[in-house]
This record gives C-alpha cells, structure tokens and sequence, in this order.
C-alpha cells in the first residue's frame, strides 16, 4: 500500500505528527518498535505539560491511546526502519521485519539512544536510580546523593540541575574536567559537589534501586566504592539516524540538519523532529511541537500540488 506519508518513531514527536496527519486527512503509516520514545523507562515523568506526574509506561499508553483515537492512519508497532530508497517521487521504506512500504514523504522522529556505560548493573537498575535525563528526573531526587558520570557539557549541566535537589553530588570524570569553564566555575564553587578525575567507572551497584557505585581510580590503579542512590549517566547520545544518511544532510553527531521554521531537512521530501534532529534542546514537549510544525508544513507543500 501506498501512503501519503510515513512517520518514523513512536515518542511524543511521531504521535504528536501521526494525530494532526490524521486530523488533516493525510494518508499516514506511523512505524515504530514501541510508543513512548526514551521516557517509557522513567519512574515518573513531571515535566509533560498538562500532566503533573505520570510513569514513563503509562505515557506511552496515553500516547497510543491517542493515536489509535484517530480514524484512518495505519500504525506499525512491534518494528523498526532499517533503510529508505529514494525512488524518484516516492520512498521505499524497508523495515527490519522485512516490509516494505511506499510513501511519497517522510517525517523521521526516531530519537536518539542514550550512550550506555556499558557496566554491570546500568541496565538492570534502570529507571531504578540509573537516569539519562537530568532535567526530567532530577527532581527524583530531593536529599539523596548521586553521582554523575561525564566530563564533557552534558556531565556539567546535569550537574547544574541536580543542584536544587540533590544532598550531594559526585562528578565522575574518566580523565580532566571539560565544557564550559563558566559552568565549570559554578559547580567547583558549590561545597555539594565534589569531582573525581581519572575514574572509570565498573559496576553500578544496588538490590531493589540503586545504593552505590565502584569505580577504579586510573591514577592509583586502586578500586573505590561510593554510596549513593542516583547515578546520572551524561556521555552523550547517538541519534536514529542511520536509515536515512546519504538522502539528508547530517550534522557531525550525526543529527538530521533542519530549517527550523519548518523542520524540512535537506532532501524536499524529508521532515525531522525531535531528538534525532539537530534540535538544541532534547525534550518531550519540544519534540511534539516541532512534530507538528512538520506536519503542518508538510500538509501545506500536498494542498499546493
């Protein structure tokens, strides 16, 4: 079947353009491994608008439960695009579960995936004190001691906003300090902080949540322990990205490169939003309205042709 457009990722971006699509009686096909985007692994999530709290999980059924709302549009869940093919004026999307769909445009709100530790314990503990998001769940953790891993702007400004929470924050830093020296100053001069330079970090540790962290100090050779009960991994995230490089302009993290006024990438068929744009700020409620904006857009380049 051949669509009018297909919309890539199932967060707050892709559902968010899959009901106004719908809405503008676009012909649409929404693909997505699952609905709720990176949040679907956070314990509470106090930053979506109009929403005081709500789990990550149950997000994610809101956000079906609002799409599925919506009459006529085609929904792929349970699979992911792993290439698309310019044919000339159309696409064909091929997916990891070997279909393949044909759409005369598409709109990519894939997001991105957080770069993991890859250590004992990060994925086990999960939602459980291992966080990804500093400004979506620092608040988590009033009076409690964390760390954060990550020397680079990303470590610094999770640091930033654990400020007003946190009892005390660790900073683990894998060689020196990076970023901004402005953000550097402000976190070295507040008697929470204390950074740890030459740490790698090996295990993540806990029995229900998380209770501490070991760490090898690659100055001494010697193995250390902290007691805690967050750890805010800050390394950086890579953008879904892959399945469209060659057909739209890529930034050097590998993010699809927009004209913000109407989140068009390079390509004249191509739409982005959301974490795997080159957005500057990576957030649910921004994902959706730059979803929109796309679809918006999109709808009037079809009422012109």
């Amino acid at each position: 079947m051949q669509y009018d457009l297909v919309i890539v990722g199932g967060g707050p971006g892709g559902v968010a353009a899959g009901v106004y699509a719908a809405r503008k009686k676009i012909k649409t096909l929404l693909i997505a491994d699952s609905f709720g985007g990176q949040s679907l692994v956070s314990a509470d999530v106090q930053n979506w608008i109009g929403t005081r709290s709500v789990s990550g999980f149950d997000l994610g059924q809101m956000l079906e439960e609002h799409l599925r709302a919506q009459e006529d549009i085609g929904i792929e869940i349970g699979d992911r695009v792993k290439e698309v093919k310019d044919q000339g004026e159309t696409f064909s999307i091929y997916t990891e579960q070997g279909k393949i769909f044909e759409a005369k445009y598409l709109l990519v709100a894939s997001g991105s995936r957080r770069r993991k530790l890859g250590v004992p314990g990060e994925n086990e503990y999960n939602g459980k004190g291992v966080a990804y998001c500093s400004i979506c769940d620092a608040p988590l953790f009033k009076n409690k001691v964390v760390a954060v891993v990550g020397g680079g702007n990303a470590g610094l400004e999770a640091v930033v906003d654990l400020l007003p929470y946190a009892a005390r924050i660790f900073l683990l830093v894998s060689s020196v300090l990076k970023g901004d020296p402005i953000t550097q100053a402000k976190i070295k001069a507040d008697p929470k902080v204390e950074i740890i330079t030459r740490a790698k970090t090996l295990q993540i540790i806990g029995d229900e949540f998380v209770t501490g962290l070991r760490y090898l100090d690659t100055d001494t050779n010697i193995e250390k322990r902290l007691e805690l009960q967050g750890v805010f991994v800050e390394i950086g995230a890579e953008p879904n990205s892959d399945f469209v490089k060659g057909l739209v302009k890529l930034n050097e993290r590998g993010e699809i490169m927009v004209d913000h006024k109407t989140q068009q990438a390079s390509h004249p068929r191509i739409w982005a939003a959301g974490d795997v744009s080159d957005v500057l700020y990576k957030q649910n409620n921004i994902s959706a309205g730059d979803a929109i904006k796309a679809v918006l857009d999109l709808y009037k380049k079809i009422s012109k042709t």
